[in-house]
Parts: structure tokens; C-alpha cells; sequence
């Protein structure tokens, strides 16, 4: 497809999506949020791609939805997302609750990192925290925004964030929608370190670069899921369980062969098996 407001570039397993508005200063759109969504699923069913970036253009990650858009919501009369009728579903069929505007994310098999350039606000801090990891340009300004906008708390940001930095924190976040600074973020956890604003998108890439030359494409993704299906439920025995018929199912596979030669100091691993996220046997909770 022709992409109007992100550019994508591809390194081996390593893709990047670029967040292209910067005359917008990165601001988010309903074609934005479409394209983000096409992109997305696009690149979860490339078995090449493993890890995707995700970073913007200039000098702001995103600083929420633009304010021509937001302005057009008082002219209609109440809220328009401005999305396109056709959006793609990324994650389909994963679970269903992860089925809905962002929450897809938790249900890729790619592992997502934010390379925050600089200031996120609104949905563009629901992108970052939906990521898997964040990186952050050193003073850059966060901020949930939506109190201010007479909005609730978005796109599940009120089930997320407690996730991330503890309830208090999420609680001041969230009602106060105060802005706060990159260095804060890292010190409750939001953020998986601070660094000069010209250092973070390389610092995301050499990480990234790390996962896909020292772990596992089946490893990797199914890790994620367990984590993400983790998410949902408070029973740590369902999770060793889970856990324990990955183990059986994943060690009859030919990268485990290939993982114990590397283990007992044989030359870099040369994975054979596609990077496919493995389910558990029997029912999914």
C-alpha cells in the first residue's frame, strides 16, 4: 500500500516503522492509525521481520492526535476517529482480548520497541507503552493528556499502565495528566533507559540487533505470547504449567538440536525454523 503518514525501512530481521508527519510534528490521524495497522500486519506475517522499531521523524515521537482533528470533533458535534472503514485486524483470531484498537499489539508475534526520539502525549504514549520495550531521548516530555481534553483514559491505558509502573504511580499519571520528563519515566519503569536524543534509535537498533542474532526466532515469539497471555489472568500454576508443555513441545523441534550444539560452544547458532509464536497444547485460558 502507499503510506501517506509512516515510512518503513528494513534491516535483516530488524524493520523500522518511521512516524512521517513532521510538518505535524508527528501529530497522530485516523489515516495514520489505519496505515499503523496495515503496516503492522504486513510485517507480523513477514517470517523474515522479527523485531520492529518504531520511532519518528524530526524531532517528536508522536504528541498525540492532531489538533486540527481534535478541533473538527466540536464542528461534528462529537468524536470522530477518522478511520478508514476497511482496518486491517492485526493479531487476528490470537485472543479475543486482545481485539481492539492497540491491545492487538500484546497479540503480535514481532517484538515492538519504541524508540521515543522525543515528546509523546495521548496516543502516542499509548503507542509506546503498548510496545514491548521503550527507549527515550533524555528530557523529552510525556504526558497522558486526555484529562485536559475532557477524554477519559484511552485505549485501555487504565489497564496497562498499573502494569507498568504500580497503581500509585499510574494513578498519578493517569488523573493528573501532568507532564513529566523521560528521566522520571525511567525511574518508576515506564521506560527501559534514558539516553541523548541522537543515541536512542541506534541504541533500539543494536538491542534489537541482540534479540534477532542471540535468541531464537520460535524462542522470541513465544516468549512474547507468554507473557502477553500471562497478562490476562492471575494464576501462577496455569503459567508453569503453560510453561512446561512449551518445554516439551518446543524441545522436539530442530533449533533446540542446534541451540544445544551452541550451548556446549560450537560456532553461532543457524536457525532453521520460522519464527512462529508456539501455543501450549489444550485449551487456551
Amino acid at each position: 500500500m502507499e503510506l501517506k503518514t509512516l515510512r518503513v525501512e528494513h534491516h535483516g530481521a530488524v524493520a523500522t516503522i518511521w512516524i512521517h508527519r513532521p510538518h505535524r510534528n508527528n501529530a497522530w490521524t485516523g489515516t495514520m492509525h489505519g496505515e499503523f495497522r496495515a503496516v503492522m500486519d504486513e510485517l507480523d506475517n513477514d517470517d523474515t521481520v522479527r523485531v520492529v522499531v518504531i520511532t519518528g521523524d524530526g524531532r517528536m515521537f508522536c504528541p498525540g492526535a492532531d489538533g486540527a482533528a481534535l478541533a473538527s470533533h466540536v464542528e461534528r458535534g462529537g468524536y470522530d476517529p477518522g478511520t478508514p472503514d476497511d482496518l486491517v485486524d492485526p493479531a487476528y483470531g490470537v485472543r479475543p482480548q486482545f481485539a481492539a484498537d492497540f491491545a492487538w499489539m500484546l497479540g503480535l508475534r514481532v517484538v515492538t520497541i519504541a524508540a521515543m526520539n522525543g515528546a509523546a502525549a495521548g496516543a502516542g504514549l499509548v503507542l509506546a507503552c503498548y510496545c514491548d520495550l521503550r527507549f527515550a531521548a533524555a528530557g523529552a516530555k510525556f504526558t497522558t493528556a486526555h484529562g485536559k481534553l475532557n477524554y477519559p483514559a484511552e485505549y485501555g491505558l487504565s489497564w496497562l499502565l498499573p502494569r507498568l509502573v504500580g497503581l500509585t504511580h499510574a494513578n498519578d499519571l493517569l488523573l493528573s495528566s501532568r507532564v513529566f520528563l523521560a528521566e522520571e519515566a525511567e525511574a518508576m519503569g515506564m521506560v527501559n533507559q534514558v539516553l541523548p536524543a541522537n543515541e536512542v534509535y541506534p541504541a533500539a537498533m543494536a538491542y534489537a540487533e541482540q534479540l534477532v542474532t542471540q535468541v531464537s526466532p520460535a524462542s522470541l515469539a513465544t516468549t512474547k505470547r507468554q507473557i502477553a497471555v500471562d497478562l490476562l489472568h492471575n494464576d501462577p500454576a496455569h503459567a508453569v504449567r503453560q510453561a512446561q508443555a512449551l518445554i516439551e513441545l518446543m524441545a522436539t523441534q530442530p533449533d533446540f538440536v542446534e541451540a544445544m550444539r551452541v550451548f556446549m560452544r560450537e560456532p553461532d547458532a543457524e536457525w532453521s525454523q520460522p519464527p512462529q509464536a508456539f501455543e501450549p497444547p489444550g485449551r487456551p485460558l
